[in-house]
């Protein structure tokens, strides 16, 4: 993975057909998706169950492009090696999920993986701040975590402080929830890079009718694109 800082849109495949992920996967990445976004919820941490390491092993058979791993987990670190022998390239832990994110981060990277730290809209930007060298991707979150489809809460002001707080690092600023094409102008000109988007993606197409999926992430980048023109 190169680094950059252009918009990447990220479909969620918690929004896919559960019984058809293999097409969904090569659906959304045929109509232009960066990067492919699996949301990893345990029912403990979060109001919700979803994928193992498995899974995302079938998941990685499917994905060309990057998988991004969000573990909505805890604890965290008995399962970093097992997704990252999943075939994660990117593996994302939430700084609330356990008392020693530092050694998490470290764990991450000594897998083999990008590391990646998620802050829930309850927790300050400051929580990263001594992180920040052992980071390669902070998820803001912009719902709170559990379930796809929530009403957008406005972390501006979070990603606009962690921009900052960033500098010249190179450390993705990404969004995860509620974003469409009407919140992420305001997200990409405070400093995100990477849109994740669930139903904005898959809402009104179909693995038999995906170009919707594709005007759907053609919207989202345009919108965000033009707040950075």
């Amino acid at each position: 993975m190169t680094f950059d800082r252009s918009i990447k849109i990220a479909p969620s495949i918690l929004s896919a057909d559960f019984a058809d992920f293999g097409r969904e996967i090569r659906a959304v990445e045929d109509q232009g998706a960066d990067w492919v976004h699996v949301d990893v919820m345990d029912g403990h941490f979060v109001p919700n169950i979803t994928f193992g390491p498995p899974a995302v092993a079938a998941f990685r058979k499917h994905v060309t492009t990057v998988m991004d791993v969000h573990l909505m987990i805890a604890p965290v670190d008995p399962y970093i090696d097992a997704f990252a022998k999943a075939g994660a390239d990117i593996i994302t832990a939430h700084v609330e999920a356990g008392p020693h994110i530092h050694r998490t981060l470290q764990a991450i990277r000594g897998a083999g993986v990008k590391a990646g730290v998620a802050l829930n809209p309850g927790t300050p930007a400051e929580a990263v701040e001594h992180l920040l060298d052992l980071t390669d991707l902070i998820c803001v979150m912009t719902v709170n975590p559990g379930f796809g489809g929530q009403k957008f809460i406005d972390m501006t002001a979070k990603v606009r402080r962690l921009r900052t707080m960033i500098g010249d690092r190179p450390v993705h600023i990404e969004i995860d929830g509620g974003v469409d094409p009407t919140t992420a102008p305001r997200l990409a000109e405070a400093g995100a890079d990477v849109l994740v988007a669930g139903s904005a993606v898959f809402r009104g197409g179909s693995v038999s009718n995906s170009a919707p999926y594709g005007e759907n992430i053609r919207a989202i980048r345009a919108a965000a694109e033009a707040a950075l023109a």
